[in-house]
């Protein structure tokens, strides 16, 4: 498996792919991270055209096992972030 690419990886073939300066790619990428940020926080999702879709659902209470220990104990319910894949993307991928 090939290692993930870094934010500065990142930012530099956005700027490429833009035909932009690094500085100008880096703040797109930071603004596009605060706005997915505050919707998905504030209980709302967010479609990425190609990419797929990002939403924040929640889990009930629920009892989990301590692995070091094997004792069971109750967690509380909480709210995890999830993304679901595009099919353009997967398609791309397998194809």
């Amino acid at each position: 498996m090939a290692k993930p690419m870094t934010k500065t990886q990142l930012v530099a073939a956005l700027a490429e792919e833009m035909g932009s300066d690094k500085k100008s790619a880096s703040a797109a990428l930071d603004a596009v991270v605060n706005v997915i940020t505050k919707e998905v926080s504030g209980g709302g999702a967010v479609t990425l055209p190609g990419v797929g879709k990002i939403y924040c659902r929640e889990r009930p209470e629920r009892m989990v096992r301590n692995p070091a220990t094997g004792e069971q104990m109750k967690k509380e319910a909480d709210k995890v972030v999830k993304m679901t894949i595009a099919k353009a993307l997967k398609d791309s991928v397998n194809g």
